[in-house]
């Protein structure tokens, strides 16, 4: 029986062989394919004629013509567009803001490390340079936290930076919350 199986798989493959020989298409019945695959001539083409379609350009419009100025009209003045209750909101939305004291912001972070003495020179040294920078020291026990100025932006922090490297070689630049107003207080 064990030598019967392997007979009967491969007689098996041969009629599957043999059946799709035997459906393939003949090449004599049919009829070749057209060997001209080039671009048809006009004259083999429909001969409706498009041309009251396509459009039509003179060589003298053909220029670039320059730009035609507006009228000048007299600028519109407004009216009393605010009416009180927007007036109000805008108020409010004032006071509101001349109480915000904190934005995001960024600092300097000119010294970290475990000596306050070194902490404290650095400070001197970058507030005799600068006076007019604000200094934050903060200890985080056993940490020393140097953090230097107030800066909205990140150009204004970097153009600090490089000023402030000399001074503090390990100088890092931080986001921060920063004091808004610092003459209100």
């Amino acid at each position: 029986m064990k030598h019967l199986l392997p007979n009967v798989s491969f007689v098996f493959a041969l009629f599957a062989l043999a059946s799709c020989a035997a459906t393939a298409p003949s090449t004599a019945t049919t009829a070749p394919a057209p060997a001209d695959t080039t671009r048809k001539t006009p004259a083999s083409l429909p001969g409706e004629n498009l041309s009251k379609y396509r459009p039509t350009f003179n060589a003298a419009k053909a220029e670039i013509a320059p730009p035609v100025a507006p009228a000048k009209s007299r600028p519109v003045t407004p009216t009393n567009q605010v009416n009180a209750q927007i007036e109000q909101r805008l108020r409010d939305q004032a006071y509101t803001n001349q109480n915000v004291k904190y934005a995001q912001g960024y600092r300097i972070l000119a010294y970290v490390g475990l000596e306050r003495n070194q902490a404290m020179a650095v400070r001197r040294a970058i507030i005799g340079q600068y006076p007019e920078e604000t200094d934050y020291i903060t200890f985080k026990q056993p940490i020393y936290r140097l953090w230097v100025g107030d800066y909205l932006t990140r150009l204004e922090a970097e153009q600090a930076m490089q000023r402030i490297r000399p001074l503090a070689p390990k100088a890092e630049l931080q986001p921060a919350q920063v004091v808004l107003n610092k003459t209100a207080y």
